[in-house]
C-alpha cells in the first residue's frame, strides 16, 4: 500500500506554521549567539583572555535548561500550547530588541544577557515544542514528523552558523546583525499565529515555581517511566553527549588534522548537518511510517563505526602548508574519507535519535508528556556540560589528540548502549526483527488497519517459516504475543526475540500437559489485560505450502475470553530459506517479497473449519 510522502505534512496548517516557527527559532538562536560569539573574538575591544568569553557564552546559554526546563514541561501541560508558543514568541521579539541594542552600541553586558534570555526562551520552547507534536499528528506521521523537525533544526542550526559569519564579514555588521535577528523573531511570531489550537492536556495543574524542586520531581518522572522511555531518554542525552563533543572538536580539527581555514569548519558543519537531515528523512522509509526503535541500535552500530574510521583515516593531509581553503582541502584523497565518515556519523546520528524522540512522546501519557520531554532537556543539558569535562579532561590532562578524543567517545558508545539494550531487550528485539525485514524479505502489507489500536483481539494466521511471528511483529504496530510450538520457541538466538516479546510457548496435550495447561493461563490473562494475541491454529509449520486443518485451540481460547478475531494471511515465504520446502536454499529467494494481509474483524463464525477457510481467501494462490 502507497503513502504520502512525510513533506506532504507540510501543506497542512496542522504542521507547516509550527514547523516553521520552530526552525526560524533555532535559525534566531543560532545567528545571534555565532554573532555575538564572532564579536569577542574579533570585533569587541575587550582585555585578557577572550576564549574564557566565548566559554562564558556557552555557560549562560545551556544554564537556563537547568534552571528552567522544569518550570517549561508544567507550563507546556497547564496552558493551550498554541498560545504558550506565541507568547514565547513575543517574548523573543523582546529578547533579541535588547540584543540588537547592545550589538548596535557595543555593549557586552547587554548582549550576554539577551544570550541568557535566548536560552532561557530555548528552555522553554522545547518541552512544548516535542508535546505538541503527538496533538497534531497521527501516530502514522509521527517519525515523519519528527524527522521533519529533527532535519529543520539542524539545518536551521547550519544555516544560523553560516549567516552570522558573513554578516559579521561586514564593516557594519552591528545594524545588519541588529535587523537580522529582530526581524526573525517577528517572523517567527507571525508563523506561529497560524498553529491550530492544542487544547491543554492538565489545565487544572498547580504550579510548583519552586525550580530546584520541581527539576528534581521532574527529573524523577521522566526515569521513573517505563524503561523502554526512560532509557530512551537516557540514549537521547547520550546522542547530546557525544554529538557535543564532535561539534565543539570540528573547528580545532579542520585547523590542526585539516590544516585549513575557517571555510573548511564551514565544510565540516554542512556535511554533518545534511548527515543528520538525510537520517532524519530516511526513517520514516526505513521504519515503515511507525515508531520503530529497532533503528536504534542500526543508528548506534553506525555512529561506532564511523567514529572508528574518523580515527582512522585522520592525519592524512600534508601540514606542509595550513590555511588551506575548502576547495584546496577537497584535492586530497583523505579529505574525502573524512568527510564520508562525518557524513556517516550525521545519517546514523539521524537513525539513532528521531526514534528515540518519537518513542518518547508516543509512550508518554498525554498529561505527563510536557514534563517528561523537559526531564530530557534537563538531563541532555547535564551530559553536555559532561562533554565539555570530559573533552577538557582527555584533551588537556591525558593529552590525547582530537582524534584519540573521537575513538575514545567510540569506543564508549558501545558500552552505554550495550548497557541500555541490556536493560531494555525491546529495543534488540525490535532491531533483529527490522533487519530480518528489510534483508532476506520485503515485506508488503495490506488492510493491517484491520488491526485495532487498542483492546483485545485473537489474529489467526496460517504458518508457513520459522519467522512468521517475527514479520508479523515487524508489520503491526502494537505488541504482540504469540502462541508458538514451544520447539520453535526454544530455537537458539530466536528465543531471546520470543522472550522478549512475551510470546507464549505451547506443546500438544499429549506430549507435555503442563506447557499446554500453562499457555492457555496466558492467553487468557493477556486478552483481559487487552492485549493482542496470534496463535497459528494449525499448530505445525506447513511441509507442502497448503494450510493445514486448524485445530481446535481457538475454540478453547474464545469460549473462555470471548474477544474479536481477526485473520490474517502470510503470502510468498513458500520456498524462502526459513520454510519446510524441500527444494530451498541459502541463497533461493533471497529478498524475497512477502506479503501480509489482513481481513476484517469477527466475532461470528469463529469455528476452526470457518476460519481456515477465511483464511485460505486471504492467502489465494500465491503459497
Amino acid at each position: 500500500m502507497s503513502h504520502p510522502s512525510q513533506f506532504n505534512l507540510l501543506r497542512t496548517r496542522r504542521f507547516l506554521p509550527f514547523f516553521i516557527t520552530q526552525s526560524l527559532g533555532a535559525f534566531n538562536d543560532n545567528v545571534f549567539k555565532q554573532s555575538l560569539i564572532l564579536a569577542i573574538l574579533y570585533r569587541l575591544t575587550i582585555e585578557g583572555d577572550r576564549s574564557i568569553w566565548v566559554n562564558l557564552c556557552a555557560l549562560l546559554f545551556i544554564l537556563p535548561f537547568f534552571l528552567f526546563s522544569a518550570l517549561a514541561g508544567q507550563f507546556g501541560e497547564k496552558f493551550a500550547k498554541d498560545a504558550l508558543i506565541r507568547l514565547i514568541k513575543l517574548a523573543e521579539i523582546a529578547i533579541m530588541a535588547v540584543g540588537s541594542i547592545g550589538f548596535l552600541f557595543d555593549h557586552l553586558s547587554l548582549m550576554l544577557v539577551a544570550l541568557f534570555a535566548m536560552g532561557t526562551h530555548s528552555a522553554l520552547f522545547g518541552p512544548v515544542k516535542y508535546s505538541i507534536l503527538p496533538q497534531a499528528l497521527r501516530d502514522d506521521e509521527l517519525v515523519g514528523g519528527n524527522g521533519l523537525v529533527e532535519m529543520g533544526t539542524f539545518l536551521a542550526i547550519l544555516a544560523g552558523t553560516i549567516g552570522a559569519g558573513i554578516m559579521m564579514s561586514s564593516e557594519h555588521y552591528a545594524p545588519v546583525v541588529s535587523a537580522a535577528i529582530v526581524g526573525i523573531a517577528v517572523l517567527g511570531y507571525v508563523a506561529s499565529r497560524s498553529i491550530p489550537r492544542a487544547a491543554a492536556s492538565s489545565p487544572e495543574m498547580r504550579l510548583n515555581w519552586n525550580i530546584f524542586s520541581q527539576s528534581w520531581a521532574t527529573l524523577k518522572l521522566g526515569l521513573g517511566q517505563t524503561p523502554a522511555v526512560s532509557r530512551s531518554i537516557v540514549g537521547n542525552s547520550w546522542f547530546w553527549f557525544v554529538g557535543a563533543i564532535y561539534l565543539t572538536q570540528i573547528p580545532a580539527y579542520a585547523k590542526e588534522w585539516m590544516h585549513g581555514d575557517e571555510t573548511v569548519v564551514t565544510l565540516i558543519l554542512t556535511v554533518f548537518s545534511v548527515g543528520i537531515a538525510l537520517g532524519s528523512m530516511l526513517c520514516e522509509k526505513l521504519s515503515g511510517r511507525k515508531v520503530e526503535i529497532g533503528l536504534v541500535p542500526f543508528g548506534s552500530f553506525g555512529l561506532t563505526v564511523f567514529g572508528l574510521l574518523l580515527w582512522w583515516h585522520s592525519g592524512g593531509i600534508p601540514d606542509s602548508v595550513t590555511g588551506h581553503s575548502w576547495i584546496a582541502v577537497l584535492g586530497f584523497v583523505h579529505t574525502w574519507a573524512v568527510l564520508i565518515d562525518i557524513l556517516g556519523l550525521g545519517i546514523f546520528g539521524g537513525f539513532y535519535i528521531v526514534p528515540l524522540y518519537a518513542l518518547i512522546q508516543s509512550r508518554t501519557a498525554e498529561n505527563e508528556r510536557a514534563r517528561v520531554i523537559a526531564a530530557n532537556n534537563i538531563l541532555n543539558a547535564l551530559f553536555m556540560v559532561v562533554s565539555a569535562i570530559v573533552s577538557i579532561v582527555l584533551l588537556s590532562i591525558a593529552k590525547l589528540s582530537i582524534p584519540q578524543l573521537f575513538l575514545v567517545v567510540s569506543l564508549l558508545n558501545i558500552g552505554v548502549n550495550a548497557y541500555i539494550f541490556k536493560i531494555v531487550p525491546e529495543f534488540s528485539m525490535r532491531f533483529m526483527i527490522w533487519l530480518l525485514s528489510h534483508s532476506m524479505y520485503r515485506v508488503e502489507h495490506r488492510n493491517l488497519e484491520a488491526i485495532p489500536d487498542e483492546g483485545a483481539a485473537l489474529l489467526v494466521c496460517n504458518h508457513v517459516s520459522f519467522v512468521d511471528a517475527l514479520l508479523i511483529g515487524g508489520a503491526v504496530r502494537r505488541p504482540i504475543r504469540f502462541v508458538m510450538y514451544y520447539k520453535i520457541y526454544n530455537l537458539p538466538v530466536l528465543n531471546f526475540i520470543f522472550r522478549t516479546a512475551g510470546a507464549i510457548p505451547i506443546a500438544g496435550r499429549q506430549e507435555d500437559i503442563q506447557i499446554y495447561e500453562k499457555a492457555f493461563t496466558r492467553i487468557a490473562q493477556y486478552l483481559k489485560d487487552g492485549e493482542l494475541v496470534c496463535i497459528f491454529p494449525e499448530g505445525k509449520l506447513t511441509a507442502d505450502g497448503e494450510i493445514n486443518e486448524f485445530r481446535g485451540g481457538v475454540t478453547r481460547i474464545l469460549e473462555e475470553t470471548p474477544v474479536p478475531v481477526i485473520p490474517l494471511a502470510l503470502q510468498g515465504l513458500w520456498g524462502s530459506f526459513f520454510s519446510r520446502d524441500p527444494n530451498k536454499g541459502l541463497f533461493h529467494r533471497l529478498w524475497s517479497r512477502v506479503t501480509l494481509v489482513a481481513g476484517p474483524a469477527i466475532t461470528e463464525g469463529t469455528e476452526p473449519a470457518k476460519l481456515q477457510v477465511l483464511v485460505g481467501e486471504l492467502r489465494g494462490a500465491v503459497r
